[in-house]
Parts: C-alpha cells; structure tokens; sequence
C-alpha cells in the first residue's frame, strides 16, 4: 500500500474508534486487504454485542478497581481487535496475510489472536495505551509491527510534571 493510502486507513480506525462506549480508552482496528487496499473487516472496543452493558455501566472497573493493566481479562470491554478477528469468523472473511491498524498497542490475548488468525502486518497508532501490550510477541511470532505517532494515553497527560514516580 502506499503511504498516502496507510495515512487515510490510520484516519478512518481514528474516527471508527468514536464509536466505542468504553469510558476509559476508545479504540479501533481496521482490517484490510494490503494488495488491494481494501477494508476487509472493523471493529472497536466496547460491550456485548447486541448492545449489551459494560461491565461497570458508566464507569470502568479497571480504573475504579485499581486493575492492573494486562491482568485480570475477565474485567473491561471486548477489544476492537478481537472483535474484528471474531466479525470475520462471522462473516467468512478470510484474516490470512491481512493487515491490521489498531489505534494503540494489542494486549498479549490479542497479540495471540492476531497471529492465529494469520495476519501478518500489525500497525500500531503510538502512544496509544498504556501498559502492558502483545508487541514482543507479534514480534517473535514473525508478524512485521509498525508504529506511527497518533494520540497520547490520556492517563499519561495527567501526570503533574516532574512527578513521574
């Protein structure tokens, strides 16, 4: 694909990520079709589908439950990642050798989910969330990962300066 053409793809996951009800961290993942530069599949994070509650309602648990990040997966919303994968399966659509926009870093269960399924190029929109993630091992599984800048972790901006501690 030319860049030109990933630039809008980062865009559109962007404005897909909107649609997420998750009140702690919007998130989007486009899958496409690098040959043709075609959107095979969307997905954001979020509850049940069928329009099924939170698991906190209008609060995230993992927050107000001091959750750390990357543990506990029983708690928080079905991530874009996964449901893109899960919409595919769906919906015949075939996931080996796509490629996957995400607007921050995959957890390690999506990580796993992503080289299953048989994608194998994983753009990351950076400084996107803050935690643990699955990018070692997409890596060490032979899936190419990309980074490029997008928004910050809103977490991080609330760190008074000079109290990183």
């Amino acid at each position: 694909m030319k860049e030109k053409h990933v630039r809008i793809r980062i865009e559109q996951c962007l404005t897909l990520a909107k649609a997420s009800n998750c009140p702690r961290r919007k998130f989007g993942a486009l899958l496409l079709d690098p040959e043709r530069n075609v959107i095979l599949m969307d997905g954001y994070n979020g509850g049940p589908r069928g329009g099924g509650r939170l698991c906190g309602g209008e609060e995230c648990l993992r927050d107000t439950r001091g959750v750390v990040s990357g543990t506990r997966m029983e708690i928080g919303c079905h991530h874009a990642e996964m449901n893109v994968v899960c919409n595919c399966a769906a919906s015949g659509v075939p996931t080996k050798g796509a490629m996957l926009i995400v607007t921050g870093e995959p957890c390690l269960m999506c990580a796993k989910i992503i080289h299953h399924a048989g994608i194998t190029r994983v753009i990351v929109v950076g400084g996107g969330y803050a935690g643990e993630n699955g990018l070692g091992y997409l890596v060490k599984h032979g899936v190419q990962v990309d980074t490029v800048d997008g928004p910050q972790d809103p977490r991080l901006s609330s760190v008074p300066m000079g109290d990183e501690s």
